[in-house]
């Protein structure tokens, strides 16, 4: 039986074991557990859990879990659970909860209310959405030891320790120094003497992706969040952004599938929202196969006289397709990481014709043989065949690394450009190259 099925037994015939979990668990693992609890099972265990330790754990949890389990308690615990939550995790859980108990718990708060309606009003996948408000800031003027001292008092409530963030009166940002420097400082050192200036920073409108981007290219523990002003108003950390990365690659996954972006795990889902998120682009996608059938209809009397011409339509789609798909997932994931950019198009538009002209020339010069050996159409046949297929691969790999760069330059998401609508393309394309080769030629 595994660990977390003999956690959860336990908790079942004894909800006091939770205290054991806690002292012997990670808070992530004690949520998990937790969480597969059905809500009969879950309210005599929460009874033995202290308010700040329910705290811990509605921010290990996801939103709609959390819900559930302050859904089990009583107003007033609601309340003082989400006091003692950070400050991004509490307006996150605001923020999903029944418009009514959101301002019944706003209400309780009192004090720390227009703090978290502030919070509130970003938008959820701004960089104001993800940042925490509880960090270390420190004067130039300070030295040092007045600095540690400040930190030592605050340290508990901040979000992270490792940056210590300067400011003037009005909180504008002015430098940053890690923990290590300025434990590392004599006494007597002022601040200003060992601060970084112009520290990296994005702004409070800024969208998640840039985010994760800050933090990949500079290698972030925490990133200061700022206005048009340059005040500080607060930090996005690092395991918040391990979050978006989580968020960003599922939801490119979902549209180079064509489905429609979705949050909630699949096996949360019902069948029919499944089936409402692909039921549209599998129409769209559909219809769109119409101009392939109208390629074929308008070169009907082609086949009729050459009925061998049609073994091969299969294979030249789905070469077409796959060579497309290729090159649009290695753009794709060039633009997402910032290793291309718009104006690489050239660049990427050469090497894509010589990787296409070696690989296309390989699958022809097989293909050639294949068909003449295992096929036996004749040569004239095979000749078209294979001229068909080197040039579909060519014109394959350009339009799969042309599209998604053209999105960029439109504001489109990328990953739209990949898969299914790149393989409708390009098997329009295929086909034409392939019977204008065969009239020509046959």
């Amino acid at each position: 039986m595994p660990l977390s099925a003999n956690w959860q037994h336990l908790l079942i015939e004894s909800p006091a074991t939770v205290k054991l979990m806690l002292s012997r668990l990670q808070p992530i693992d004690v949520a998990e557990i937790l969480a597969t609890l059905n809500d009969d099972q879950l309210r005599p265990v929460l009874q033995e859990v202290s308010v700040k330790e329910l705290a811990l754990l509605c921010e290990e949890w996801d939103v709609d879990t959390a819900w559930r389990v302050l859904s089990l308690l009583p107003q007033e615990w609601i309340s003082a659970i989400i006091r003692h939550m950070a400050s991004d995790d509490r307006a996150d859980l605001l923020g999903a909860m029944p418009e009514t108990t959101r301002e019944t718990v706003l209400e309780a708060l009192a004090a720390d209310a227009s703090h978290i309606r502030e919070l509130l009003a970003y938008a959820a996948e701004s960089s104001g959405g993800l940042m925490a408000t509880e960090f270390l800031s420190v004067r130039p003027e300070w030295t040092s030891e007045q600095a540690l001292a400040v930190v030592r008092r605050g340290a508990q409530e901040a979000e992270t320790a490792y940056y210590v963030y300067v400011t003037d009166q009005e909180q504008k940002l002015l430098g940053v120094l890690s923990l290590r420097e300025l434990v590392l400082a004599t006494p007597s050192t002022k601040v200003k003497d060992i601060m970084r200036l112009e520290p990296i920073t994005v702004h409070e409108n800024a969208h998640q992706e840039v985010v994760a981007d800050l933090f990949r290219r500079y290698h972030l523990f925490a990133l200061p969040v700022v206005n048009d002003h340059n005040v500080l108003l607060g930090i996005v950390t690092a395991d918040d952004v391990l979050d978006v990365v989580d968020e960003e690659a599922t939801e490119d996954m979902q549209k180079m599938s064509w489905m429609t972006p979705t949050e909630v795990p699949y096996l949360e889902t019902s069948v029919v929202t499944l089936a409402k998120q692909r039921l549209p682009w599998l129409l769209v996608l559909m219809l769109s196969a119409t101009f392939t059938g109208k390629i074929i209809q308008r070169f009907e009397y082609l086949l009729s006289h050459l009925v061998a011409l049609t073994i091969f339509i299969p294979m030249l789609m789905d070469n077409a397709g796959n060579a497309g798909s290729q090159s649009a997932t290695l753009i794709i994931r060039g633009l997402a990481l910032g290793e291309i950019r718009q104006n690489d198009w050239l660049r990427i538009m050469s090497n894509e014709l010589r990787v296409s002209l070696i690989v296309g020339s390989a699958l022809a010069v097989v293909n050639f043989l294949r068909v003449l050996l295992v096929e036996k159409t004749g040569t004239p046949i095979a000749i078209v065949v294979s001229l068909a297929l080197l040039a579909t691969v060519i014109l394959a790999k350009l339009v799969g690394s042309t599209l998604p760069l053209f999105a960029k330059l439109i504001n489109v998401d990328p990953a739209i450009m990949a898969g299914p609508l790149i393989t409708t393309v390009v098997d329009a394309l295929s086909l034409m190259i392939y019977f204008s080769l065969a009239r020509a030629l046959l």
